[in-house]
């Protein structure tokens, strides 16, 4: 009668196994939830900061588009695909900014 009453040693490994693999899983979950909560975090703690100075960034127009430019040190940033709505504007490599991006290209 005792036999039938406890697992066997194959059924106690099997389930230390399962266990183990939950366990896997919810750690590899929560790595991710919080690798995501910290990227959340810094874009919280940076969004419209200068990266040179820290200061708070203020879109301004210019030539169309809008730019970011620091109160601060007076550094002016370009979102992605702003630099080139910007050349759009100018009608021949004569300009500054289409000299200065001539060298990029």
């Amino acid at each position: 009668m005792d036999s039938i009453d406890k697992p066997s040693k194959g059924e106690d490994e099997y389930f230390a196994k399962q266990e183990i693999e939950r366990r896997k899983k919810w750690a590899v979950e929560q790595s991710a939830k919080m690798a995501a909560d910290e990227k959340q975090n810094l874009k919280d703690l940076h969004f419209m900061k200068c990266p040179k100075c820290g200061m708070d960034l203020h879109p301004v127009e210019l030539h169309g588009v809008k730019v970011d430019v620091c109160g601060g040190c007076s550094g002016t940033w370009f979102d992605a695909g702003e630099i080139e709505q910007m050349l759009q504007h100018e009608t021949s490599n004569s300009g500054v900014l289409g000299r200065v991006m001539s060298v990029f290209r």
